[in-house]
């Protein structure tokens, strides 16, 4: 790992009262990112930047270049007695490599050498990451434990399958490798039933959408279909959309995440199907290459395929669509009653003051009619 220009430096602030792991370009002392490598620096220049201006530590960012795979176990561990959950201990023994505490002393990172799994990556306190995320790195060594980072591949995927890829109906969404270019997506996406939809989003349109932030979210469940909820692709391809902003890069949350690495996961655990190649696929790319003949019959097939593969992917959009429509007619309906309640207290003031008035008259009258009772019995 030391040997890989993969690290980043963090800080840790205060977003919405919440400590925040934010990371920091070692080179620059700008901000950093996990999906962005021009942030990142050699472990020496990482390390001389915490020592020398200050930073609460350094960081690793793991990718698809290299074969690391890192395990994060949260709330775990009593920081001042030092020992670790029951249930923890034991998947820290049978993973059997590189273990350190994390910088709260309330949990451990484990790294090992392997190939993550399809499937879900994240349940509980418990994460898995290979790609498109860091990791403190804090040095701080669990004793007993192998000092180097071992292959464990049985172990990881022994692990991942008991306590992390099975959801309460044991069943997790895929997560995978894209089988496709970023032109390919692009292509198939906009030639699909719901094309004129992607093209919108991907101009930059939030019309129909309640806010960015739905707008961003569909359009990454349209990239995580196409792309086999690959994260660097969808990462890659949203940043070249008219959707892309600042707040992409910002982190948002307690563990260093930024809201566009939390929106690609949320929208890839959304998506429970995936564009999967098939023989509509070779034909189309032996038809590119001019060696099949039957274009019409071609054309059949492929646009066939593409309306059965995207009507799943349009019914869920359009429930999510439904979703919000329905949520903006409660809010129309809610502010009506409120306007309806306020024109009924309204009126009601109203009643009491004339009430009020024609009582006060009404007395006016009485104390008059006495005069005049007075003034005409002193005159007989």
């Amino acid at each position: 790992m030391r040997a890989r220009d993969q690290w980043l430096c963090w800080r840790t602030e205060m977003r919405n009262g919440k400590p925040t792991k934010t990371p920091i370009d070692p080179q620059t002392g700008g901000f950093g990112s996990s999906t962005d490598d021009s942030t990142w620096a050699g472990f020496e220049t990482a390390l001389e930047y915490y020592r020398t201006w200050g930073s609460d530590g350094i960081g690793f960012v793991f990718t698809e270049s290299d074969s690391y795979v890192g395990i994060d176990l949260d709330d775990c561990r009593d920081p001042k007695s030092g020992r670790p959950d029951p249930e923890v201990k034991s998947i820290i023994k049978q993973l059997d490599s590189y273990t350190e505490v994390s910088p709260s002393e309330t949990g451990y990172h484990v790294i090992l050498e392997g190939d993550l799994p399809s499937g879900r990556n994240r349940r509980g306190n418990i994460e898995l990451y290979d790609r498109a995320r860091y990791f403190t790195v804090t040095g701080d060594r669990v004793p007993g434990l192998p000092p180097a980072i071992e292959s464990r591949q049985p172990e990881l995927e022994a692990i991942h399958r008991e306590y992390v890829d099975q959801d309460s109906s044991g069943k997790g969404p895929s997560r995978g490798s894209s089988t496709l270019s970023n032109e390919d997506v692009l292509e198939k996406a906009r030639l699909a039933a719901n094309g004129e939809k992607f093209d919108r989003l991907w101009s930059g349109s939030t019309a129909g959408y309640a806010s960015h932030s739905e707008a961003d979210m569909a359009l990454c469940c349209l990239l995580a279909f196409w792309t086999g909820g690959d994260r660097t692709q969808m990462d890659h391809l949203f940043r070249q959309s008219g959707l892309h902003r600042a707040k992409w890069d910002d982190v948002h949350y307690g563990d260093g995440s930024t809201y566009g690495e939390r929106t690609l996961e949320r929208a890839v655990e959304h998506t429970t199907e995936f564009y999967e190649p098939t023989a509509c696929d070779v034909d189309e790319g032996v038809q590119k290459t001019g060696e099949g003949t039957g274009s019409g019959a071609w054309m059949t097939r492929r646009n066939q395929y593409l309306e059965q593969k995207n009507a799943i992917l349009e019914q869920r959009i359009d429930a999510l669509e439904t979703t919000l429509c329905e949520k903006n007619e409660l809010i129309l309906e809610l502010e009506r009653d409120g306007a309806k309640n306020d024109r009924m207290q309204a009126g009601e003031s109203f009643r009491e003051l004339k009430e009020g008035s024609a009582s006060r008259t009404g007395d006016s009258r009485s104390i008059l009619q006495k005069m005049l009772r007075r003034v005409r019995s002193k005159k007989g």
